[in-house]
C-alpha cells in the first residue's frame, strides 16, 4: 500500500507565495498522523485551474497512472482535486472499483470505503445530475440561438441548402428548384416514394424519407 497526497493552487502567484500550498500540506500531514498513515509521495499541482479535469493536469495525470489497488490518496478539499461533482463522481467510481481509497479531509475522511461513503456518493450523484441538467440546458440554448441565426448544427446537410464558410446555411439554387418541383408533385397528390423516384431520375440522391424531411422544412419556412 502506498499513500499519496494531492494539493493544488490555481495561480502561479499562489504557488510562489506558498501560503495556500503550505496550509494544504500541513492539513494533509496532520490528517495522516492522526490516522497512522505515512505519505510516500506528495503531488503538488501549481498554477492549474480547477476547471481542468484531474486526468488532464500534469501531476493529476501522473498520480492516476501510478495508482494500484490498496493505495490511498489524501487531499484537503473536494475542489482541490475536482472541477465539479460530475467530474468527482466519475473518478470516485473508478477508484472505488480499483480498491483505491480517497481521503477528502473536508468531507470527513475516506469517501470510498467508510461509513460516510454512501452519503457522499448520494450527495455527489444529486449534484452531478443537476450539473448534467444545466449542461443540457446550455447546449439547448446555444442550439436555439444558432438555429435562429441560421447556423448549421451538424448532421446531414438540409436538402436545398449549402454550408457557407462562416457556418451559416445559404440556398443551393439547383436543389431549391428541385424543392419547388417536389412541392408541386405533393400538391398534385404524388406519394413520397413517387416524388423520390422522380427526383432520383433527375439526378438527385434523395430517399422518400429525405423528401419528407425536405418538404417539412419548406413547410416550416413558409
Amino acid at each position: 500500500m502506498a499513500v499519496y497526497s494531492y494539493t493544488r493552487v490555481s495561480t502561479t502567484a499562489q504557488a510562489e507565495e506558498g501560503e495556500s500550498l503550505g496550509a494544504q500540506q500541513r492539513r494533509v500531514e496532520g490528517y495522516a498522523m492522526q490516522h497512522d498513515l505515512t505519505i510516500d509521495r506528495h503531488f503538488v499541482e501549481r498554477g492549474v485551474s480547477g476547471s481542468v479535469p484531474l486526468d488532464q493536469r500534469p501531476e493529476g495525470k501522473t498520480l492516476l497512472a501510478i495508482l494500484k489497488p490498496g493505495d490511498a490518496i489524501i487531499t484537503p478539499k473536494l475542489d482541490r482535486m475536482f472541477r465539479s461533482a460530475l467530474n468527482a463522481l466519475g473518478v470516485l467510481e473508478g477508484l472505488k472499483q480499483q480498491g483505491i481509497s480517497l481521503h477528502m479531509i473536508d468531507l470527513g475522511g475516506d469517501v470510498t470505503g467508510n461509513g460516510i461513503s454512501k452519503l457522499v456518493f448520494t450527495i455527489l450523484s444529486a449534484v452531478a445530475e443537476a450539473e448534467r441538467d444545466r449542461i443540457r440546458e446550455r447546449i439547448a440554448d446555444v442550439k436555439r440561438d444558432q438555429k435562429t441565426r441560421g447556423r448549421f448544427l451538424g448532421g446531414s446537410r438540409p436538402f436545398g441548402w449549402q454550408i457557407a464558410a462562416d457556418g451559416s446555411l445559404e440556398p443551393l439554387e439547383s436543389e431549391r428548384k428541385a424543392l419547388l418541383a417536389m412541392r408541386r408533385m405533393q400538391k398534385a397528390g404524388k406519394s413520397l416514394r413517387a416524388i423520390a423516384t422522380a427526383m432520383q431520375e433527375r439526378g438527385f440522391a434523395i430517399s422518400h424519407q429525405g423528401v419528407k424531411k425536405a418538404l417539412a422544412r419548406v413547410g416550416e419556412a413558409a
